[in-house]
């Protein structure tokens, strides 16, 4: 009983996620690690993010910015191919502490911009390769990665709900390139696992409808100020986890 309730609790906070409330999903990841292991619950929580990525595609279709997509896919796909080599021989505390290093440093240069209104060069690589990068090697080690692309797309300036569209898009690409790796390579995905899958598919979509009506009550600075207090959260969550 309780691994089937933290995994539909998981299920519920995806769909919360993929609504737009970015960096609750480090939330899910706890979750599903409780209750089926670290390695294992990568492959359970990839099908609910793909069904959450078709939703939030869906809803939020008009407010893509497709240049920003493109400056990081490239970093995300290497990031995502080196973490499937290294990903069985990583030592898993060492890994969880300095991402949220990182994450936790990332989260004091964004304060620090919306405290001095200073802008990063939205058109620079410097931001999206680095960041692009620790994406798609966080994404693929631990579905982790929300609260790094908060800081990419708040870094760009783009406002709420570009945000979210974009992001929704970049992450329903990134998870289907995921798909084959943890298929062949970890094998922690099968026909099985998809079938048992499928009875959270509606609560997924709960969790989004609730999301939408929360991210509409949601003013755009305070929603910065959200995605900053949930990604530092999110860092601390990793490091005690």
């Amino acid at each position: 009983m309780y691994p089937i309730l933290l995994t539909v609790v998981a299920a519920l906070i995806v769909g919360l996620a993929k609504s737009g409330l970015k960096g609750t999903s480090v939330f899910a990841v706890v979750c599903l690690a409780l209750a089926h292991g670290s390695k294992a619950s990568t492959g359970i929580m990839l099908p609910l993010l793909l069904a959450g990525d078709v939703l939030a595609i869906w809803h939020y279709k008009r407010h893509v910015k497709w240049e920003y997509l493109i400056k990081c896919l490239p970093a995300v796909a290497i990031g995502v191919v080196f973490a499937t080599w290294y990903g069985k021989d990583l030592n898993e505390e060492s890994f969880k502490f300095w991402m949220s290093l990182i994450i936790l440093c990332s989260v004091v240069i964004i304060i620090w911009r919306e405290w001095k209104k200073f802008a990063f060069v939205k058109d620079s690589l410097i931001v999206a390769i680095p960041l692009g990068l620790a994406i798609g090697f966080t994404t693929m080690i631990g579905n982790l990665a929300g609260g790094l692309s908060a800081l990419y797309f708040l870094a760009t300036g783009l406002d709420k709900n570009d945000i979210i569209g974009t992001a929704a898009w970049l992450f329903f690409i990134i998870n289907l390139f995921k798909l084959p790796f943890h298929i062949f390579i970890w094998k922690t995905i099968s026909v099985s696992s998809f079938v048992d899958n499928a009875y959270l598919i509606p609560v997924v979509i709960l969790g989004f409808i609730i999301g939408i009506y929360l991210v509409k009550k949601i003013s755009e600075q305070n929603y910065r100020y959200f995605l900053i207090g949930v990604t530092t959260l999110s860092a601390l969550i990793i490091i005690f986890e």
